[in-house]
């Protein structure tokens, strides 16, 4: 037992040595876990995330790191151990195995530019042994139109154009009262709780090249590898709401990861509003996707995916959707990643029951509709052999639709192979939903080719001519 004793004490005293004996050994260095620290775009007088690098002494004995500093000191905030004060950090004794915890934010002032600027500075070490070692640290600052402020509540105006020079991020709440414009290529970043209300006429018109974007307004990672952007319910919603027959035309419009995407509200039903959303995508909402209430709407070419809830609900009004890819496989991942938890409800809900709304005629040609869930599409009303709206050369995860107009349509089977490229979040093999059709896809040429006709050319801009044309709104290309 004694010469157990004496080895544990000989033991200990070795690593007591070896961890304080301060080398002055030239060749010796720290070692960092990162070489540069990049933080993504950061919009300017706000401030970016904390970010957390270590500093590692991986060698057997201590060593002495006589200064820590910035070489700049405009644009970063250093934390080292829970000391902000970078002059205080002298002669400090990083023994032997042991670490140190820095905190790193950027603050970047306006620049005075509608694109973003790039801003850097070093972290720099200089040891005892007069080695000086250096992190670099680098960040885009963006500028940005503001409107409102944070816990501004609501901001109103007449008429408003967001504008494609440099992109605008909205605090609160915006109500536009007149019209409002979103211009090509414009980026509209929603802060958390922020929302859109539109009581006229909304002119929100991207182009392929050029699409309009609308988004929360965190750039950084959830965790790595993972943007905020993946997570739904980063922002409230755009709502659309008419007392007259307003018009709401969106095109190449991408509408993400927010509660709700478009909710459309009429309330004169001598008077409906007319929406048309043309080569839109609204993805990844942790309630609904698209909501059409007293609301007349055309919808070509677009993608509505991934909402905890329904992703299209129909309530009043006619509705024509035409090569439209309505696919519901939201929090199908490997990895947790939202606040919200999918509701296991059909994908699109026509709701053809309420006697205080006017009547729901809604048509779905050339599309699918399908999701995790057995049946995707549900027609709520009171007889199905009286309904007028029509299904015609789609892909439809459902029963047979007992209505009337329901003609050339596939139904999907339990032999089906994969429908989409990609239906769920794969974090660790970095694969991200993708809708575009698989090769086996059952949707392949089953689409009508007489309808197809108004919409040659699919969201990619690829054409339908002289094929068989596929339900959805993406044509196969290998």
């Amino acid at each position: 037992m004694r010469k157990i004793l004496l080895l544990i004490v000989s033991i200990c005293a070795l690593v007591s040595c070896r961890e304080y004996k301060v080398s002055n050994d030239p060749s010796l260095r720290l070692t960092f876990s990162c070489d540069t620290l990049h933080f993504d775009t950061v919009f300017t007088a706000q401030g970016s995330a904390t970010a957390q690098i270590m500093v590692y002494n991986r060698n057997k004995n201590a060593l002495r790191i006589n200064r820590i500093w910035l070489d700049d000191g405009t644009s970063f905030r250093v934390n080292v151990d829970g000391e902000a004060d970078l002059s205080q950090l002298k002669d400090i004794t990083l023994n032997g195995g042991d670490s140190l915890f820095v905190f790193v934010r950027t603050d970047i002032d306006t620049t005075k530019s509608n694109l973003p600027v790039l801003v850097t500075d070093r972290l720099r070490f200089h040891l005892a042994n007069d080695a000086t070692q250096d992190i670099h640290l680098e960040a885009y600052g963006q500028d940005v139109t503001r409107i409102g402020k944070p816990g501004c509540g609501r901001t109103s105006k007449i008429i408003c154009t967001l504008s494609a020079s440099k992109p605008t991020l909205i605090y609160d709440t915006l109500v536009v009262e007149g019209t409002l414009t979103i211009r090509p290529g414009a980026t509209v970043y929603m802060h958390s709780g922020a929302c859109i209300i539109a009581l006229g006429n909304v002119n929100a018109v991207g182009t392929k090249d050029k699409p309009i974007v609308i988004r929360g307004d965190r750039l950084d990672y959830l965790f790595k590898d993972v943007p905020y952007l993946y997570a739904g319910g980063s922002w409230n919603g755009f709502y659309l709401q008419a007392e007259t027959s307003c018009t709401w035309r969106f095109e190449y419009v991408d509408i993400l990861s927010g509660n709700v995407g478009l909710y459309c509200a009429g309330f004169n039903e001598g008077a409906l509003p007319q929406l048309t959303l043309n080569a839109c995508r609204i993805h990844n909402h942790t309630l609904y996707g698209l909501v059409l209430v007293r609301t007349n709407a055309k919808v070509v070419n677009t993608e509505i995916s991934n909402c905890a809830s329904y992703c299209v609900y129909c309530a009043g009004g006619k509705h024509d959707f035409l090569h439209t890819t309505v696919a519901s496989y939201f929090g199908n991942t490997d990895v947790r990643i939202q606040s919200a938890v999918n509701e296991n409800t059909a994908a699109v809900y026509i709701d053809n029951l309420s006697k205080e709304k006017p009547a729901t005629v809604t048509s779905f040609r050339n599309c699918i509709v399908t999701g995790m869930r057995a049946n995707q599409l549900v027609v709520a009303t009171p007889f199905d052999q009286y309904y007028t709206g029509s299904f015609i050369g789609n892909y439809l995860k459902t029963d047979s639709l007992a209505v009337p107009h329901a003609e050339n349509n596939t139904y999907w089977q339990k032999t089906d192979k994969a429908v989409f490229r990609n239906t769920y979040f794969k974090y660790k093999e970095y694969v991200y939903y993708d809708f575009h059709l698989d090769s086996l896809s059952p949707a392949r040429c089953a689409g009508d080719s007489i309808t197809a006709l108004p919409c040659p050319y699919d969201r990619d801009s690829v054409s339908r001519a002289n094929v068989k044309p596929d339900a959805g709104c993406y044509q196969y290309q290998p």
